[in-house]
């Protein structure tokens, strides 16, 4: 299902995002693919920084490593790999006899395998590329990685371009090229969606000199951003999504698999915490559930309530340099916005901050 942002302007039915419902289910793999939304140059992508206490700590070094071969492939999309393809077992093999951390099949790693590494934990190479190495293993992934980027960043740019990296590792880049995007394969689909969820666990404080000015970071909150941007793009659905992912609304969004407001945020902040914050499903709870912070002291991750009618019945989570990631409305889809836009800069607004 793909949702270009064109038509989705062209739907005249507006509504509140101050929804009262039950979390919504996993339903939408198909979603993947509906990245029409123009996320503009000046946009954040998805942040780069590996929270190395969240990893293996004889990975850490390879991970990091591996996420300086090329711009399209980071260390948390590398570990993120590794979660959904292995468990983070470097003996794995799988019924199809993919192998390692990284479950390459043997036909594939004839032609990638890398000797970066030595076993028992050597960090020189000792003559052989070993799929059961974790060295060779991570580095091989991270070499295969930017060659499939280099192989789909004509049809893609953007965060796209990761889905599309993921899409041709799980079914190969023949069948990316064949369909024009991510294969209709339920396996491929959900893999796409698993990894790139998975990427906000892995995901820690960015650099200052990743901001126009300077500004406070955490890990927690880089990780409530890099939740919320995995689904950029993705319709706007009343009623829609919860804390696993997007879902079915009802009344105006029945026929939509999405988030509204409230539920994009409460994703975000749930996958962020690894399960441990479940905040509130009504827009007007969750500005008063966290911690009260100033608007001179807001960061990235923060939540923020907007009384666009009267009451906190819109929320969005900040993203830095005066952007927040928010689903605004029926007929649009999750996108990036100015606090500085006269219609969100001339509302009342209430800021908090959760973990």
């Amino acid at each position: 299902m793909v949702v270009q942002a064109a038509q989705a302007r062209s739907l005249a039915l507006v509504t509140s995002c101050a929804v009262v419902g039950l979390a919504g289910s996993l339903i939408g793999l198909s979603v993947v693919g509906a990245l029409g939304h123009d996320q503009r140059d000046r946009s954040v992508g998805f942040t780069v920084t590996l929270d190395t206490g969240r990893v293996p700590v004889d990975f850490a070094p390879w991970i990091q490593r591996a996420g300086q071969l090329c711009p399209q492939v980071s260390a948390p999309l590398v570990a993120a790999q590794i979660e959904v393809e292995s468990g983070w077992d470097p003996d794995a093999v799988s019924p199809a006899h993919a192998q390692g951390l990284s479950q390459f099949i043997p036909g594939t790693w004839a032609t990638w395998g890398v000797d970066a590494a030595g076993k028992n934990g050597s960090t020189r190479p000792d003559g052989v590329a070993d799929p059961f190495t974790p060295g060779d293993a991570i580095m091989t992934q991270a070499r295969y990685d930017c060659w499939l980027a280099d192989k789909v960043k004509g049809m893609a740019k953007g965060d796209k371009v990761t889905r599309l990296v993921l899409a041709a590792y799980n079914a190969g880049p023949a069948a990316v090229q064949d369909f024009g995007g991510v294969p209709p394969y339920p396996e491929t689909q959900a893999y796409v969606v698993r990894v790139i969820t998975a990427m906000a666990r892995y995901t820690g404080a960015r650099d200052q000199a990743d901001f126009s000015f300077a500004e406070d970071t955490s890990a927690f909150g880089d990780r409530v951003v890099a939740a919320a941007r995995a689904w950029l793009g993705t319709p706007y659905s009343w009623g829609g999504g919860g804390p696993k992912g997007p879902g079915r609304g009802f009344a105006q969004g029945a026929g939509t698999v999405g988030f509204d407001c409230s539920s994009l945020v409460q994703y975000a902040v749930y996958q962020a915490s690894d399960g441990r914050t479940l905040i509130p499903r009504v827009s007007q709870v969750p500005v008063t559930a966290g911690t009260a912070v100033q608007p001179g002291d807001i960061r990235p991750g923060d939540v923020i309530g907007f009384a666009l009618n009267g009451s906190y019945d819109h929320i969005g989570i900040y993203m830095g340099r005066r952007q927040f990631i928010h689903a605004p409305k029926t007929g649009d889809v999750v996108k990036i916005s100015d606090l500085d836009d006269p219609y969100y800069a001339n509302k009342p607004q209430r800021i908090e901050r959760f973990g």
